[in-house]
């Protein structure tokens, strides 16, 4: 009896534009060129010939556009010998980009126009030879996209800079038409891997379920589908490993139905341990295999899947009490019984060639995500559903995934052809998908019910259809006895789709650096149950911006040329996307920080804004996870991880995987214990200002009160000491106190009310107006801390500095008696004065420092300690507030 037999397709492909005076494509003969990459996209393929500059550099994406508005053909050559005892054959696509007909050995097997899906073509084992021919022949989607268009109609489809509106006629990445942090990019090919399989039966579909009851019993039923012939087959053998070791193996005889739902189905209670997302306890995985045997007993067929028991539900109940916004409905995460507060990031394509995305690079990305005390990854609905090895990684690192649908920012046709398309790829996708442990939520789409409602002039809503009937019926069908949540649409809430109400469902918060452009103080009023997107832009690592200037001649000192160095120049604005980017900038930038002509400083000036907002977000949202019954907030997931190109965009991290300060400042708002304060000014009559911010105009303020809380994502309580540290900027007064608090478990406590303290009047520095009746607190650093009660480790530390950053006189934040020892790849950080937003660097050439901290706010008397791997011996630089352009130590 023959075993299943797999021919990857790998070798000896080739690529060559479509002469398009030839009239069938099997006839061309010429401009063909040997595939430098498998799977492969035609952008990498001319990248490696050098028929293309490389698009990510200077303006070159402008020269690169007619890719997309030709045809392109693929061809594999691969021998087959036949075995005489196989009956079945087919070709399996995992993936084409995107309009693609396939022929093999001259007659056309295929016509695929969903990038999205996964192509099962049975053959004819009488259709292969001994020398084969595969013909993948790539349409234009951009240019179907504008057919379609013209046909159905022109409809509303995000704004400029989010892609021409006829993307979403096609079922294609939608970034690929340019997004607000992405390059248009039409790319096409075969970007994920193709076979060959011959059979006489195979294993068709294994679906174990890893169920974890309320009453934390663990159990695993697999379903399982054959394909072919089954009196080639005897029976199945059904076993769970852990490592090495054998816990439970089962043989199942095969009958005559091809399919078996609940093949088997074991209690294990007591043979295996819960898998949980990271901080709450270990990623426990186990490896179920199945093996398809004939009546000797030899294998036929096999599968493996690694699988881990877990219960996850998305609690969406009343709350107990109202809070600032009313009561509403909870929107939380809960995890083996235990409600959990996510806070993570979005995810977007890492690159816009998906085919050099390594799985070594998924891995390091997915890492620095965990690392950051990150547990929830939202992947993005204008992307693409991604390659087994991500959701394989967020499995092993404990991540949880909140998975959309690939819609984004449109209105959606739903005639019938469109959605049997979109019913095919979700079926795929979930099946692909399901049995992940870190899978959390299915969500219909990115913003269209928003957009819909804020252009108030959509009359027809087609796809609605799919959101509310066709995908939760794909999700609830095919996802088991504990069926994955689904969530219509993100965001998606209260009564008429209203998708910006507070107290139902999930919001996404752009009314700070987008719509009604409120300072970013004013985050703390802006929350709402779960906050799925929210963002500030920042410019990324200088490196990052030099590699993109691609040699750009730098002027000298004194020099005024036609230099793109500069933060307004035409080479800085092709590599930001994000709209109205210099208006939208110049409110933020202006209000916290001086301005500045020089573009380092101008760099640091928008990482230390990014991260001051976003962090402060993170930590007065934070706040609201108040226990049971008053979990107001219960998730914040920042726009965004990651960028596809080298980019200014919202992004924490850049291209590069280079973290920005405001991915340190996330790290530390979410780690286990963390601790907060919200200052109020007290002004001398109410005004429309934040009330962080110190005005020296037509109000003046009176003094400040201090909240201060901390956080504990513990199960337990934790007892600590909480220390007060205040500084005063512009003299030598200091104020320290102390308190004994109770972190209470999972949850947010408030620790302590308090007026901030200040200096007294005849000791503090004469305010800028030179009026004395108004406060002496203006110009006080106040430094919490909190620490363990017994060992007096630190568990937490926050520095609330008074605002904007601009009244500070820059010699004055020099001031600071700053000292950083490097001791191998340990630096140690004292300072005299409060130093704001220290960032370090290695100096030279070397591999990528890991810096287990980063852009610190370091108070007098509390020394920090950073881990800099990989530093091997190099210099150290530093720049901070006051001195933001890097000095070499």
């Amino acid at each position: 009896m023959s075993r299943v037999r797999n021919f990857q397709l790998s070798q000896n492909w080739s690529w060559a534009q479509r002469d398009t005076q030839i009239n069938s494509v099997l006839d061309q003969v010429d401009g063909w060129n040997a595939a430098q990459a498998y799977p492969s996209e035609i952008h990498v393929e001319l990248l490696k010939t050098g028929a293309i500059p490389d698009p990510y550099l200077g303006f070159n994406e402008h020269k690169v556009q007619w890719i997309g508005k030709v045809e392109w053909l693929y061809r594999c050559t691969f021998p087959f010998s036949a075995d005489v005892e196989e009956t079945h054959a087919l070709l399996e696509f995992l993936g084409l980009d995107t309009l693609c007909d396939a022929y093999l050995n001259g007659v056309k097997i295929l016509a695929s126009d969903n990038m999205f899906q996964t192509h099962v073509v049975p053959l004819e084992l009488s259709a292969l030879k001994s020398e084969n021919v595969l013909l993948l022949h790539f349409k234009s989607a951009h240019l179907l996209a504008k057919e379609l268009e013209a046909e159905m109609g022109v409809v509303r489809a995000g704004s400029t800079n989010l892609g021409d509106a006829s993307r979403v006629y096609v079922r294609k990445a939608q970034y690929d038409w340019r997004w607000d942090w992405g390059p248009e990019l039409m790319t096409c090919g075969p970007y994920r891997p193709i076979s060959l399989k011959t059979f006489n039966v195979r294993l068709e579909e294994v679906y174990p379920q890893a169920l974890l009851s309320d009453t934390d019993v663990p159990t695993l039923k697999v379903d399982i589908t054959l394909a072919g012939r089954l009196d080639s087959a005897s029976s199945l053998r059904i076993t769970l490993s852990s490592a090495d070791q054998v816990l439970k193996s089962q043989d199942v005889p095969i009958a005559t139905n091809l399919s078996l739902l609940g093949a088997v189905s074991w209690n294990l209670e007591g043979a295996v341990e819960p898998w949980w997302p990271v901080g709450y306890g270990p990623q426990n995985l186990y490896t179920v295999s199945v093996l398809l045997l004939d009546a000797t007993g030899q294998t036929v067929d096999s599968s493996t899947t690694r699988v881990g028991f877990r219960r996850v539900k998305l609690v969406q109940e009343p709350l107990a009490e109202a809070d600032q916004y009313g009561t509403g409905t909870t929107f939380f995460f809960e995890v083996n019984g235990v409600p959990m507060f996510m806070g993570g990031s979005n995810w977007v394509p890492a690159d816009n060639f998906l085919t050099t995305i390594s799985p070594e690079r998924y891995r390091a990305w997915l890492t620095l995500l965990r690392d950051g005390n990150q547990n929830m990854v939202r992947l993005w609905g204008g992307g693409v559903y991604e390659p087994d090895v991500f959701y394989d990684t967020c499995d092993e690192l404990g991540i949880l995934v909140w998975q959309d649908f690939q819609f984004a920012c449109g209105v959606y046709p739903a005639h019938d052809s469109f959605v049997a398309s979109v019913r095919k790829e979700a079926e795929d996708n979930v099946k692909r998908l399901r049995h992940h442990p870190a899978l959390a939520l299915f969500c219909g789409n990115n913003e269209d019910y928003q957009m819909v409602l804020q252009w108030g002039d959509v009359k027809d809503f087609p796809a609605v259809k799919i959101y509310e009937e066709v995908l939760p019926d794909v999700v609830g069908t095919l996802t088991g006895e504990q069926p994955v949540p689904y969530h219509r649409g993100s965001p998606y809430g209260g009564k008429g789709w209203d998708t910006a109400d507070p107290t139902v469902g999930d919001v996404h918060q752009w009314n700070i650096w987008g719509g009604k452009e409120y300072p970013y103080h004013d985050y703390v009023k802006l929350g709402g149950r779960f906050v799925s997107e929210f963002g500030i832009p920042a410019h990324p690592d200088f490196r990052t911006i030099e590699y993109w200037m691609d040699g750009a001649p730098k002027p000298k000192e004194g020099e005024e040329g036609d230099s793109q160095w500069h933060a307004q120049s035409a080479l800085m604005a092709q590599h930001c996307r994000a709209g109205s980017f210099e208006r939208r900038f110049a409110i933020l930038m202006n209000e916290g920080f001086r301005v500045t002509e020089d573009l380092e400083t101008y760099v640091y000036n928008t990482q230390l804004l990014q991260s001051e907002a976003v962090g402060y977000a993170y930590q007065v949202w934070r706040r609201k996870w108040g226990g049971r019954g008053k979990e107001y907030t219960s998730g914040v997931l920042a726009w965004q991880l990651n960028d596809c190109w080298p980019v200014t965009s919202w992004a924490i991290a850049d291209y590069f995987l280079r973290p920005k300060p405001a991915y340190y400042t996330i790290a530390r708002q979410l780690a286990t214990f963390s601790v907060g304060v919200m200052r109020t000014v007290i002004k001398d009559r109410n005004n429309d200002r934040p009330p962080q911010y110190y005005e020296f105009g037509n109000f003046q303020s009176r003094g400040a009160m201090l909240e201060i809380w901390g956080t504990n994502a513990s199960l337990t309580a934790r007892a600590a000491r909480l220390e007060i540290n205040c500084v005063d900027l512009k003299t030598t007064w200091t104020h320290t106190e102390t308190s004994d608090v109770t972190l209470l478990p999972n949850q947010a406590t408030e620790l302590l009310a308090i007026p901030c303290p200040g200096p007294p009047r005849d000791v503090a520095a004469p305010l800028p107006t030179g009026d004395k009746e108004f406060t002496t607190t203006y110009s006080v650093v106040v430094g919490v801390r909190l620490l363990d009660k017994e060992t007096g480790v630190v568990l937490a530390r926050y520095a609330d500095w008074p605002q904007p950053f601009r009244f500070h006189a820059p010699a004055v934040l020099r001031a600071a008696g700053l000292a950083v020892e490097v001791n191998g790849e340990t630096v140690t950080v004292t300072v005299e004065r409060p130093v704001k937003a220290l960032v370090l660097s290695a100096v030279g050439e070397g591999e990528e420092v890991k810096w287990s901290d980063n852009a610190l706010d370091v108070m007098p008397g509390d020394p920090q300690v950073v881990k800099a791997k990989g530093l091997g011996g190099r210099k150290v630089a530093i720049a901070f507030l006051g001195r933001e352009k890097a000095k070499v130590l």
